[in-house]
């Protein structure tokens, strides 16, 4: 019977959550890993496997945690959906523009840097893509519902440009752009959305 272990298993998935998201993939070794956790590399490999391994549990436990929040933002009642969608916009612009080390997404940094080699990460970034434009779309359609926007729009189509526009907003931070640009690509983002006609 093997001995339990010794360490909180979340805490050093965030440690190295931490490292990968500073560095990258690439230039991140596991020896910088043991030594940002304070275990050894042979715990590390006996828990989590080896490199890929423990970034494939960081990325999917990152991508889990962006669709959970968005999801407990754009989620409620047709009433308040389309106030829901303007703070979300806002919300993501305010932390872009906080990001002063300009780290950017770790969803977006991990699908640009190994996507087209890793199977794994272009699947879980696929699907959190997806799960985001369905929230998004579900949020528009209530919008619709409740008469704040166009009945006659397609929310899909909306929920894609919405989703590329927020995509656009952390490119833009990630390069440095200040925080009154940031929030106002969101209020016109949300401006050309169409609105019901009287």
């Amino acid at each position: 019977m093997g001995r339990p272990r010794k360490f909180d298993e979340q805490q050093v998935l965030d440690t190295a959550r931490e490292q990968f998201w500073a560095g990258g993939y690439a230039a991140t070794r596991m020896d910088d890993i043991a030594a940002a956790t304070g275990l050894g590399k042979g715990s590390l490999y006996g828990a989590f496997g080896g490199k890929q391994d423990l970034f494939h549990r960081v990325f999917d436990d990152y991508c889990r945690s962006v669709v959970d929040a968005t999801a407990q933002q754009l989620r409620g009642d047709d009433e308040h959906a389309y106030a829901r969608l303007s703070a979300h916009l806002h919300a993501v612009a305010a932390a872009t523009a906080a990001d002063t080390a300009q780290r950017g997404c770790l969803l977006a940094k991990g699908a640009a840097e190994l996507a087209e080699h890793d199977k794994t990460v272009a699947e879980r970034a696929h699907a959190a893509v997806e799960a985001l434009s369905a929230l998004l779309e579900d949020d528009i359609a209530a919008c619709q519902r409740n008469g704040d926007l166009a009945p006659d729009a397609d929310p899909g189509k909306l929920a894609a440009l919405v989703l590329a526009v927020l995509r656009g907003i952390e490119a833009l931070g990630k390069a440095g752009t200040d925080e009154e640009t940031l929030t106002d690509i969101a209020s016109t983002a949300l401006a050309v959305l169409p609105r019901p006609t009287d």
